[in-house]
């Protein structure tokens, strides 16, 4: 019979068995002090492909880091077995801070943002001057991302033998940014990787656009050593390519330390997640004119300081007028 209360020993009380061993539980975690550093190329279904050193080698997120995922170009520490045999796994077990994300949500009205890559430099956004047409929305999408991320963009206009590109240069002209004009002419014979290199030596640079536009065939033109990614067939009436690249993949230049990362095609650029006070920083001679703006001001509302400031000739008039249409791409469909 059991006795409870004062009269209770040590043989009245049964432990209750515990399914996952004895061994007590702690909140303190290794360091890791002697992990091996590497670099995300590509993700696939959970398995990281990482660069450690000379060596290529498979790794798998380490159940203490939890829900914080690493993306392509992230900085990581790994343990485990890093020889880089075939099946040998290791582990990452710490994802140093980003200096750069870009990110985008599948449209607008979708709270869950996605890392495309980090630690980029710049973002390349590739458009086609025809065949496809150029989609400007689009295009003034991935500008906000690349300025609210921290990249500088680069903008890359192909196929210019269709068309000439002079209607998106004076679109773009006032936001002073670097372009490249190339033709299918030029990316046979290797011209236009030449010219578009010369801004990538030395840098990560991630590359966008929406199929059909010739992004992976001039990343494959860029890194001629890598052939896996095959370039897909653009329907002559829609314009639309199939889309060749899956999941984003870094792959190195030659001989300079520069790495250019492939991206899968867009259809839409979400910017959900994107804080539109953010995107004045892109904006050097404009950001001094918002100290006197009211709070939480829009930049597009009738007590909006910058008005005066560009007046007062701060400021061309221009650069604001590109400032407020990049914030109006957030509240404004593509197709708008």
């Amino acid at each position: 019979m059991r006795r409870y209360g004062k009269h209770t020993d040590e043989d009245d009380i049964r432990a209750r068995p515990n399914r996952k061993g004895n061994r007590p539980r702690t909140n303190i975690r290794p360091k890791h002090e002697d992990a091996a550093e590497g670099m995300v190329l590509t993700v696939d279904r959970g398995r990281l492909t990482c660069l450690v050193e000379d060596r290529t080698i498979f790794a798998m997120k380490a159940r203490e880091l939890g829900r914080k995922a690493a993306v392509v170009g992230d900085r990581v520490a790994l343990v485990g077995d890093l020889s880089g045999k075939k099946d040998t796994l290791a582990r990452i077990v710490r994802i140093e801070d980003r200096s750069s994300v870009l990110r985008r949500t599948a449209d607008d009205d979708d709270p869950f943002e996605r890392v495309v890559v980090a630690n980029a430099d710049q973002l390349a956004i590739v458009t086609a001057l025809a065949d496809p047409e150029p989609r400007p929305r689009l295009i003034d999408r991935c500008l906000v991302a690349a300025y609210d991320g921290g990249l500088t963009p680069l903008l890359v206009m192909t196929k210019s033998d269709l068309a000439p590109p002079d209607e998106l240069l004076e679109l773009y002209g006032d936001l002073e940014i670097p372009y490249v004009v190339t033709s299918r002419e030029e990316l046979a014979a290797g011209e236009a990787a030449r010219r578009v290199q010369e801004h990538l030596d030395g840098k990560i640079t991630a590359f966008v656009g929406h199929s059909g536009v010739g992004k992976t065939t001039l990343v494959n033109a860029l890194v001629p050593t890598d052939r896996r990614r095959t370039t897909g067939h653009v329907n002559a009436v829609t314009g639309r390519g199939r889309h060749t690249t899956t999941s984003a993949l870094a792959l190195p230049l030659a001989d300079d330390g520069g790495w250019v990362v492939d991206t899968p095609g867009v259809r839409s650029f979400g910017l959900a997640h994107v804080d539109p006070s953010r995107v004045i920083h892109a904006f050097p001679d404009l950001e001094p004119g918002t100290a006197d703006c009211p709070r939480a001001c829009s930049h597009d509302e009738p007590d909006c300081a910058l008005d005066e400031w560009v007046a007062e000739g701060h400021a061309d008039p221009a650069r604001l007028y590109s400032l407020r249409r990049l914030l109006a791409t957030r509240d404004r469909k593509e197709g708008d």
